[in-house]
């Protein structure tokens, strides 16, 4: 039960992540999101087999010290952004921006819950979506493509600074959903200790 309700929480979280990055790109004079009808919080338009179900199942039932996912890329044209400087950059934070507040909001059900009556059974959910959240949104803002540190941090540089990352975003994705999990590999064996454990520090600061 407990590994349905991760894998549940996590697939909604990223969906919501996704959402968040098409909300900002709307906001900021692209459409493409909205009229791909990507504005959703329904499942079924987000999911994607591998990063929404086969990947998070397998983390999941190993025991991974880390869990993480992906929903299908909201869709969006950075040339419609009002703000060609800083509309790409704002619109891949959106997604880490959207996770972390959903951390902090059931964080502090958490910390103040039992003060005010809410049941164990919902405070553990709370925590449970806190910390999913929690990782999601600063996993994200690793500064490796095709996460979405690595994109503000690309956008927000100088184009003299920017060219090589250019490079090598395009290296990458040009590797496919491959260069991910080969990624994923490497960071599960030598950063994931310090960064779960980082990850549980600010947990800690939240929930009290």
């Amino acid at each position: 039960m407990d590994t349905i309700l991760s894998l549940v929480i996590l697939i909604l979280s990223v969906i919501a992540h996704e959402v968040a990055h098409g909300y900002a790109a709307n906001s900021l004079g692209d459409p493409t999101a909205r009229l791909a009808g990507r504005l959703t919080l329904n499942p079924l338009p987000h999911i994607d087999l591998m990063g929404s179900i086969i990947l998070p199942i397998l983390l999941i039932s190993t025991h991974s010290p880390i869990l993480f996912g992906w929903a299908k890329p909201v869709p969006y044209n950075p040339y419609n952004l009002r703000s060609q400087r800083w509309g790409e950059a704002l619109v891949a934070v959106a997604g880490s921006a959207t996770n972390l507040l959903l951390a902090i909001v059931f964080g502090l059900i958490v910390r103040f819950g039992s003060n005010i009556g809410i049941s164990e059974t919902t405070l553990v959910l709370a925590a449970t979506i806190s910390f999913i959240n929690l990782f999601l949104g600063l996993f994200n803002l690793i500064p490796f493509p095709p996460l979405d540190g690595f994109t503000a941090l690309r956008t927000a540089l100088p184009w003299h600074l920017s060219a090589p990352l250019h490079q090598l975003e395009h290296k990458v994705h040009s590797a496919g959903v491959i260069s991910l999990i080969l990624f994923l590999i490497i960071f599960s064996y030598i950063f994931a200790g310090p960064f779960f454990t980082f990850v549980r520090w600010i947990f800690g600061m939240i929930v009290g």
